[in-house]
């Protein structure tokens, strides 16, 4: 039923559930998962002129800490007895939601499953919500687990 598994994470405990969620759908499923994470560089280019090789030592920096976060899960995957692969994604701007979404396209996902927060509120519409807006636009099911807090 769920061949194909995405799964964003970012190191959170948050992302960490909803890893241990599709780790538990995949033994079912007898499906293989794929991990990605997203780096926006947007968000760190935006400085003073003669900055850009403090922001380029702050991106690769993003783009190492992302890459150890997806070699951590994997290996937690693989431990787990599932196939995994990995996607490290640089975006410039696009929203989490948007890019994670296209991924899900682009490998022909069968399911997208990701930990929230689970915000409610003021906290929601101030901070956003990347997981509602995967839920309302993703081209397939999409399961949300709530982390600890929520």
């Amino acid at each position: 039923m769920y061949e194909k598994i995405l799964v964003p994470i970012d190191g959170s405990d948050t992302s960490s559930r909803g890893l241990q969620e599709a780790i538990g759908l995949a033994k079912l499923a007898g499906g293989s998962i794929r991990l990605i994470h997203i780096v926006d560089e947007m968000v760190f280019t935006s400085g003073i002129d003669g900055s850009a090789v403090i922001m380029g030592d702050v991106i690769s920096s993003l783009k190492e800490a992302g890459q150890s976060c997806l070699d951590k899960a994997r290996e937690k995957v693989e431990q787990a007895g599932i196939k995994a692969d990995s996607v490290l994604v640089e975006g410039f701007g696009t929203r989490v939601s948007d890019t994670v979404i296209e991924q899900a396209a682009r490998w022909g996902a069968s399911i997208i499953v990701l930990g929230t927060h689970g915000r409610r509120g003021v906290s929601r519409l101030v901070l956003g919500s990347d997981a509602e807006q995967i839920l309302r636009s993703a081209p397939v099911p999409v399961l949300l687990v709530r982390g600890h807090s929520a």
